[in-house]
């Protein structure tokens, strides 16, 4: 029997309910996955994704002294009173090694959220594109790419991802459906801009998202973000301890 492929190009075009027996993969390209991946290749313990920043605040102040940074952003710019903002570059080693980071973000942390119903939820970006195929390939049950979008609107850097991976799915030799329209979509966006890296930059630089970054004077998290498999990690949500780890790597 074929697994279904669906691509949301919102997380206001599903239901929770829809995920359930399925395994989601957030995207949010530019940039709370792409910052999440590289946090955890740095040698982050775990990400704690919160919707508000309230809530985040909340969160760290209950973490022993020493042990937990919060990083985020609203409207591209890191918020007052965190420790880092939502720029890959910032998750380094030296900052985050060890360190329990609790986010909040406009868009990718509240995705996560409403995937949350899935059976499994599994974060992605281009950076990790490879890799999350290849652990996709080895699960059974529907797929779900949930695009986070940019303040509600749907963001050509999150389909065109997603289009990249269920291509990439469909190359690894697995009986996959992707007729549903959206993946059609977002498969012809990846076939048409995504295989050449100036090619991908140019649609993650011209995108809302990517405008917006510009606007905010943090262009240069576009070229980092546009690199496709610099990481061979997939990072999972887990509910029961509502934390971000590497795959297989939990406690």
């Amino acid at each position: 029997m074929s697994r279904q492929v669906f691509v949301h190009l919102l997380p206001v075009l599903f239901e929770p309910a829809d995920l359930q027996g399925g395994v989601a993969v957030v995207i949010d390209v530019l940039r709370a996955t792409s910052t999440i991946i590289h946090a955890l290749a740095a040698g982050a313990e775990c990400v704690v994704p919160c919707g508000e920043i309230d809530e985040a605040r909340r969160v760290a102040v209950q973490s022993p002294a020493g042990t937990v940074l919060l990083g985020g952003e609203r409207g591209g710019l890191k918020v007052s009173g965190f420790d880092l903002g939502n720029s890959p570059v910032e998750y380094d080693s030296g900052k985050v090694r060890g360190k329990r980071i609790v986010m909040s973000t406009t868009n990718g942390t509240r995705a996560m959220i409403r995937a949350r119903g899935a059976r499994r939820v599994l974060i992605a970006a281009l950076i990790n594109s490879a890799a999350a195929a290849q652990m996709l390939a080895c699960e059974s049950g529907p797929v779900h790419f949930v695009c986070a979008g940019t303040d509600g609107h749907i963001t050509l850097e999150d389909v065109l991802c997603a289009g990249g991976i269920a291509r990439r799915l469909g190359l690894a030799g697995g009986d996959f459906d992707t007729n549903d329209d959206a993946t059609q979509l977002a498969l012809n966006l990846y076939e048409t801009c995504g295989r050449d890296y100036d090619l991908a930059l140019h649609v993650l630089r011209s995108s809302r998202g990517g405008r917006n970054l510009m606007d905010c004077g943090l262009g240069s998290d576009i070229a980092v973000c546009a690199k496709e498999n610099r990481f061979a990690i997939v990072p999972e949500l887990f509910g029961d301890s509502w934390e971000i780890r590497i795959a297989g790597n939990r406690p």
